[in-house]
């Protein structure tokens, strides 16, 4: 079956109930989109946690090497990495709580997609977070 995001009601429901993000991906560096978004996410309220196994910190908030090492509750995992990684990531996902799998603009995996799927997921690609937020919240 060909990827398909929920309704934009349903996107909304998400942003509204999240507290918390995942960002795999996240950079440091602010000249990124991924930083950018995540501040932007962060002034809204949300709590930001970063996923990247090349830094330590960024937006004040400790950085994890992988999405099973957070500690407490995820509930949107949002991804900034290349579609050909999309996969190992959604195997990753699979072994949190969290069951919504959020890929950003531009991302798109069949293959991810499927495997989430038959999990339960809620699975989000190709649309960016921040811009659903802006219009749908």
């Amino acid at each position: 079956m060909a990827w398909e995001n929920p309704s934009n009601e349903a996107v909304k429901k998400i942003l509204e109930s999240a507290k918390t993000i995942a960002v795999v991906g996240l950079s440091d560096n602010p000249e990124r989109t991924s930083y950018q978004i995540s501040k932007i996410m962060q002034d809204q309220g949300y709590t930001i946690i970063p996923v990247n196994p090349k830094i330590d910190r960024v937006l004040g908030e400790k950085a994890y090497d992988t999405l099973t090492e957070v500690e407490g509750n995820i509930d949107i995992i949002n991804v900034f990495r290349r579609p050909e990684f999309l996969p190992a990531i959604a195997k990753e996902a699979v072994q949190t709580e969290c069951r919504v799998f959020w890929a950003q603009q531009g991302l798109i995996s069949q293959e991810a997609y499927d495997y989430l799927q038959k999990r339960e997921f809620t699975v989000i690609m190709d649309m960016c977070i921040k811009v659903a937020h802006s219009v749908l919240v």
